[in-house]
């Protein structure tokens, strides 16, 4: 069995889908490891550390010709430099995982499934107690709270903690955190851990104790109905009246923030306005809002992907893939979810498939020439 660890070859995705420690565990498990030349630099791992960890470093055409099981973070796709399509390179039978969203990426699934590809989602791995060691939306999701709160303090012009100086006492930074899961808790943590004022809210009035448990005030609507979590424990949209209360409730929190992070998104559909224009008008000049929904459209009306928007005094920043600036710990912690993922499709004989498992099932979106699009 021969696991094939691919160059991720998108604008700006500098991870890498298993780092050499990984390799070397595979290794003595009696796998033979393929990664691609030039695969881990990005992330600062080089050639040589993966061939000390019992890799072979071979260009591109002999790692497509000779892996059995796929690994990367970005979905196959059009290597436009190269000439070539990976989806088309992958060999009949073979195994494919990474991060698939069913449809935001339906061309590309329906071309591994026309190679019948057995393809992976890491994304559609279902949130159960088994699982949460494989769930790399988490770790990922981790890294990008955290990340959110350095750069809303980098852009913040004040302290985040309470400092009393000789000229005076300098009150502490107010942080609003939209959404508490993984992202959220995480952003709620490093505010805190950098000594600012933290409010949360959620529409899952359940994660009030996760909230107050990082020592940050939950906020929430005082005779809203009680909202239990959606498909895996996300957040299920919430009605028109829901939303309309929601707003009415977190306008004047916002109003008061010096920085707001909002996190809130739907799997596999565009994230839900939470701050609308009048919000960040209402907002003090100077005040700053870190949209971590950027890739699914956002949670503010004056939010652009992938871009900086000051309006009127209140800076508006969306970065997009904010994992991959962290590239070390990201593919570290990627590298252990899809090790683990992918020992559930190994048995004595090679490739297997197992609909029994309720992991498989969750997360194979394509299989023998099918998509199985129902399975996520």
């Amino acid at each position: 069995m021969k696991v094939a660890v691919l160059k991720e070859t998108e604008k700006n995705e500098r991870r890498v889908a298993l780092v050499p420690d990984a390799v070397s565990k595979i290794v003595r498990n009696g796998l033979e490891v393929l990664v691609e030349a030039g695969a881990g630099q990005n992330a600062w791992f080089d050639d040589k550390s993966y061939e000390e960890a019992g890799a072979t470093v071979l260009p591109p055409e002999e790692i497509f010709a000779g892996g059995d099981l796929f690994l990367k973070v970005q979905p196959p796709g059009d290597r436009n430099g190269e000439g070539f399509d990976e989806a088309e390179r992958l060999r009949e039978g073979s195994c494919s995982i990474s991060f698939l969203q069913p449809v935001a990426h339906r061309q590309r699934l329906e071309k591994l499934a026309e190679r019948k590809v057995t393809a992976v989602s890491m994304n559609t791995i279902p949130r159960i107690s088994r699982a949460q060691s494989m769930d790399a939306l988490s770790s990922q999701a981790s890294l990008a709270g955290y990340k959110a709160v350095l750069l809303g303090a980098a852009a913040l012009g004040k302290y985040f903690p309470m400092l009393t100086t000789a000229a005076g006492t300098m009150p502490p930074a107010k942080v609003f955190v939209l959404g508490a899961g993984v992202a959220g808790l995480q952003a709620i943590a490093t505010a805190r851990r950098l000594g600012a004022v933290v409010e949360a809210n959620d529409v899952r009035p359940a994660v009030k104790e996760e909230v107050e448990s990082l020592g940050a005030r939950f906020i929430q609507v005082d005779d809203g109905p009680v909202q239990e979590g959606g498909s895996g424990q996300y957040a299920r949209e919430q009605s028109e009246d829901e939303k309309t209360k929601q707003q009415e409730l977190i306008s004047r929190h916002v109003a008061q923030a010096d920085v707001v992070i909002t996190t809130a998104q739907i799997p596999d559909r565009k994230a839900p306005l939470i701050v609308t224009t009048k919000m960040v008008e209402a907002m003090r000049p100077g005040s700053v809002i870190v949209d971590l929904a950027a890739e699914g459209g956002g949670n503010c009306e004056v939010t652009r992907p992938g871009e900086d928007v000051l309006h009127q005094g209140v800076l508006v920043t969306a970065p997009l893939n904010i994992p991959s600036s962290m590239p070390v710990h990201a593919s570290q912690l990627y590298s252990r979810n899809i090790s683990t993922l992918f020992k559930l499709f190994l048995n004595e004989t090679g490739l297997h498939v197992d609909f029994e498992d309720e992991i498989v099932k969750g997360c194979v979106l394509a299989h023998e020439g099918r998509l199985l699009l129902e399975n996520s």
